[in-house]
């Protein structure tokens, strides 16, 4: 059987689904082809010297990883000269990073997470790329852009996508036409499409969370799990698994395909602190995802991609997946009032 080729796909989505212009066409091939060299880079381990941290912090005060950084320097040095973007913003980078004047630039804004599950680098478990896409506001045009210009809500992205490098390396990707996977062939060095319209079902029987901060989580949140493990005995009258990977690239791209739900909630160790995970570099785009495979992303109450960031690096709380479970944690954060700093 014929496969069909990412940019065949690009293609036919700009010309028969009118859904993005050629420019975020091009863009996100750029995108696609950083991603194929971080997972040649990630493949290499401790045979290209990528392992282990690199000796300083970024602006979280989390210490990087080599392959963080390698990472970074891969998606800049491959998206900056080619004249789609006015700038791009990283996890790893303290402030946005200004396309240089000696390159054309463009009416699009790339925010990214280079390496999604730094602490499984070193021990070989699975580990992604996370990456969103805005446009410009119109009044950029003309002037240099700045931090400002990217704190616009998710509603606003027109693309967003992650690579997964697992056993196989996959590329998961929407422009608003739904969510389509594409597993590279290594030997072909393309990224063919495998997974077409990945939907998630509404109900579910798994759940991903850090089972080791359940004591300083907010009572409704403690609750819902509690009856998750209390299985058929308990009130939801079912069994149900746990997954936890530490890394949202890895949780998100299982319950893509078969369901579930993925937390990673206010707690009560920093109470000012809405949520650990950025807004910006991965709830967002992996919002977009699950919103567009027919499930929901909230912070526990609000929708995501309705929240406007007043920060670059901005953190939130963050409840997605399956439809019917995301509602069923939302009703007993507003029930009980003590949501946190979701409330």
């Amino acid at each position: 059987m014929k496969r069909v080729t990412l940019t065949q796909f690009l293609i036919e989505q700009q010309r028969k689904e009118q859904a993005l212009p050629a420019q975020l066409r091009l863009l996100l091939e750029i995108v696609a082809r950083a991603c194929k060299a971080i997972s040649f880079t990630v493949g290499k381990g401790e045979l290209g010297d990528v392992l282990g941290s690199h000796g300083s912090e970024n602006i979280q005060g989390e210490v990087q990883k080599k392959l963080d950084v390698i990472a970074n320097d891969l998606l800049v040095e491959a998206n900056e000269w080619g004249g789609h973007l006015g700038a791009l913003a990283s996890e790893e980078m303290d402030t946005i990073h200004v396309i240089p004047n000696r390159y054309p630039k463009g009416e699009y804004l790339l925010l990214y997470d280079p390496i999604d599950g730094s602490s499984n680098i070193d021990v070989n478990l699975t580990v992604g790329t996370i990456f969103s896409v805005l446009v410009a506001p119109e009044d950029a045009s003309g002037r240099e852009i700045g931090e400002a210009d990217f704190l616009q809500p998710g509603s606003r992205q027109v693309a967003a996508g992650y690579a997964v490098y697992g056993p196989q390396t996959m590329l998961v990707l929407s422009v608003g036409t739904g969510v389509f996977g594409f597993t590279l062939d290594r030997e072909m060095g393309a990224w063919l499409l495998t997974h077409q319209n990945m939907s998630i079902p509404a109900v579910s029987s798994e759940f991903a969370i850090n089972m080791s901060n359940s004591r300083h989580w907010a009572p409704p949140m403690r609750r819902y799990i509690e009856e998750c493990i209390s299985g058929t005995e308990g009130p939801r009258g079912k069994d149900f698994n746990m997954r936890w990977t530490a890394s949202m690239v890895a949780d998100v791209h299982r319950i893509l395909q078969r369901g579930g739900i993925f937390l990673y909630p206010w707690d009560a160790r920093e109470p000012n602190r809405a949520g650990k995970l950025r807004l910006m570099y991965e709830a967002n785009p992996m919002g977009f995802l699950i919103e567009q495979a027919g499930g929901a992303a909230t912070d526990g109450q609000r929708r995501i991609l309705d929240i406007q960031p007043s920060a670059l690096h901005e953190r939130v709380g963050v409840v997605m997946g399956s439809r019917d479970e995301v509602d069923l944690i939302a009703t007993y954060l507003k029930t009980s009032g003590d949501g946190g700093d979701t409330a």
